[in-house]
């Protein structure tokens, strides 16, 4: 049981990491070497790697995104404990510190996507913003079948208990 979610990080690394490489391969192998792109009327020269560039930092940013995503929500963290234990003295202590937290949460995410959305753009204008997106949701799957383990295997405990079965059916 304690290995779940260590696995389901590593499965989002590799699946990032797989996905760089295969972009990497198919960037070099389908695009031309150059080719040129209109930036607000002005024709702009691009090469086959800027491409790769910015689908790679869309992956990597949509990575980081998501760990920070896990670390905010998940209770084995101290964030949701903190929130947890603000609950002691009051509903008012714990909206405040609940939407500090989640206003400092926001923070690391909006400086990814800012870079990725910065380094796209210098390297191929508003069609490299597009890609870094491509990139962002290139591991979607991945990332939705994590977010849904917890909710779905909770699911199944609940129905579990109310049905009265053995606390072993329960656990699994």
């Amino acid at each position: 049981m304690k290995e779940i979610e260590p696995a389901l990080k590593r499965q989002l690394t590799v699946s990032t990491t797989l996905m760089t490489v295969g972009i990497g391969i198919i960037s070099w192998i389908a695009l031309p070497s150059s080719f040129t792109i209109f930036n607000f009327s002005e024709q702009k020269q691009v090469e086959n790697w800027y491409l790769f560039f910015c689908i790679a930092i869309g992956l990597w940013a949509g990575l980081v995104i998501g760990f920070v995503t896990e670390y905010y929500t998940s209770n084995a963290y101290s964030p949701v404990q903190d929130v947890a234990d603000s609950c002691r003295t009051g509903a008012a202590t714990n909206v405040i510190f609940g939407l500090a937290l989640g206003c400092k949460s926001v923070i690391i995410p909006i400086f990814a996507i800012a870079v990725s959305i910065f380094v796209s753009f210098s390297f191929a204008a508003m069609y490299g913003i597009a890609v870094a997106a491509l990139g962002m949701s290139g591991t979607i799957a991945t990332g939705l079948a994590i977010d849904a383990y917890g909710p779905i295997s909770d699911t199944a405990g609940g129905i579990a208990e109310m049905a009265s079965m053995s606390h072993r059916i329960c656990e699994r």
